[in-house]
C-alpha cells in the first residue's frame, strides 16, 4: 500500500512540477525583464556627412543587466508616410520597449525623408519608400557587421515597422532594386550605382503597412508577420485602386507561395489600431491594442525560433 501511495505522490509532485515550468515565463516570449536601457542617438552609418548624421541616428533598446549573446535583434522603423515621424514616435518606442522586455535587442532607426510631397502625390510616395528602403537595407547591412558589438545573432535580424515602416520592412526583403526603382523613376544609372543589395533577415513584421506588387514575394521567402485594421482607410487591408497591396491581399499571395506567414486582423479598427484614425493621439485603447499586436507576434517569433512554423 505504501509503496502505492509513494508512486502516487511521486506523481503529482512531477505535474506539480511540470505545471511550474510551464507557466515560467519564457525569454523571447513573455515579458521577462522589468528594465530596459536605451542608449540614444547612434548611428548605423558613421561616415554620414553633416547634412545627412540625422537621418541615421537610431536607439538601442536592450534589457537591463542582461548578460546573453546571440540574441534576436528587431529594427523597427516608424511611420509617417515617408514625410514625418522620428526613432522616438511613440509605437516604435513602446514596441521597441516591449520587445526589449521580453529578451530582444531592439533597434528604433530613422531613415531618409521626403522633401516633396508623399501623402498626396503617389510619384512622390514611391521614390521616398524607395530611398528609405535603402537605409532599412543599410541599417540590416550595419548590424550584421557589428553582431558581436551588440551580442546578437546575425541570422536572427528582423526587420519591422508600423505603417510606411511596414512598407520599408517588406521592400527591403521582397523588392529587387531594379524593380522597385524603375516603379519609382530613378534613373537606371543611380539603381545600378547607389543601390545597396538586399539582406537576409529573419523575419518580417508588418504592421498595417503593405507592398507595391505582390509579385515581389516570390522573390524570397522570408516569414511575415501582419497586423491591420480591417478599416483602415490610409492602407486599406485589400487592393482598393492604386498599386499597393495591404495585409490581407499579402497573405493571400504568400499561401499561394507557401511562404510562412501570419495575419492578425483587428475587426472595425482603422489605421495604428485606432477606431477612428488620429496622427496626433493614439489613446490608451490603441496602446492596448499595440501590446496585444506584441503578443501575437512575439508567439510567432517564438515558434519560429522553435522550429514550430
Amino acid at each position: 500500500m505504501w509503496k502505492q501511495k509513494l508512486i502516487w505522490i511521486c506523481a503529482a509532485l512531477t505535474l506539480q512540477i511540470a505545471v511550474a515550468q510551464n507557466k515560467a515565463p519564457r525569454r523571447y516570449k513573455d515579458e521577462v525583464f522589468k528594465e530596459v536601457t536605451v542608449e540614444s542617438n547612434q548611428s548605423y552609418k558613421p561616415d554620414a556627412g553633416k547634412d545627412e548624421q540625422k537621418s541615421y541616428l537610431f536607439d538601442l533598446y536592450q534589457p537591463k543587466a542582461d548578460d546573453a549573446t546571440g540574441r534576436p535583434l528587431i529594427i523597427w522603423m516608424h511611420g509617417g508616410g515617408f514625410k514625418l515621424g522620428t526613432k522616438r514616435a511613440k509605437a516604435v518606442r513602446f514596441l521597441s520597449e516591449n520587445f526589449a522586455q521580453r529578451g530582444y535587442v531592439c533597434a528604433s532607426i530613422n531613415y531618409r525623408l521626403s522633401k516633396e510631397n508623399p501623402l498626396l502625390h503617389f510619384d512622390a510616395l514611391l521614390r521616398a519608400s524607395y530611398y528609405a528602403t535603402q537605409d532599412a537595407k543599410r541599417a540590416v547591412a550595419y548590424f550584421r557587421k557589428n553582431a558581436a558589438k551588440y551580442h546578437i545573432d546575425p541570422d536572427k535580424i528582423i526587420l519591422a515597422g508600423n505603417s510606411a515602416g511596414g512598407f520599408m520592412a517588406l521592400d527591403a526583403v521582397y523588392a529587387k532594386n531594379e524593380d522597385f526603382g524603375r516603379m519609382a523613376s530613378i534613373p537606371d544609372a543611380e539603381i545600378s550605382k547607389n543601390g545597396l543589395p538586399n539582406q537576409p533577415v529573419f523575419a518580417v513584421i508588418n504592421y498595417w503597412g503593405g507592398i507595391y506588387n505582390l509579385e515581389w514575394l516570390k522573390n524570397a521567402r522570408t516569414p511575415i508577420i501582419s497586423v491591420h485594421g480591417s478599416e483602415d482607410g490610409l492602407v486599406p487591408i485589400t487592393h482598393k485602386d492604386a498599386p499597393l497591396h495591404g495585409s490581407l491581399d499579402i497573405q493571400q499571395k504568400a499561401d499561394e507561395l507557401h511562404i510562412p506567414n501570419t495575419l492578425k486582423i483587428f475587426e472595425g479598427y482603422s489605421h495604428e489600431l485606432q477606431r477612428h484614425f488620429n496622427p496626433f493621439y493614439e489613446g490608451a485603447a490603441a496602446k492596448s491594442r499595440w501590446r496585444e499586436a506584441a503578443r501575437f507576434t512575439a508567439d510567432y517569433l517564438y515558434g519560429l525560433m522553435n522550429g514550430r512554423r
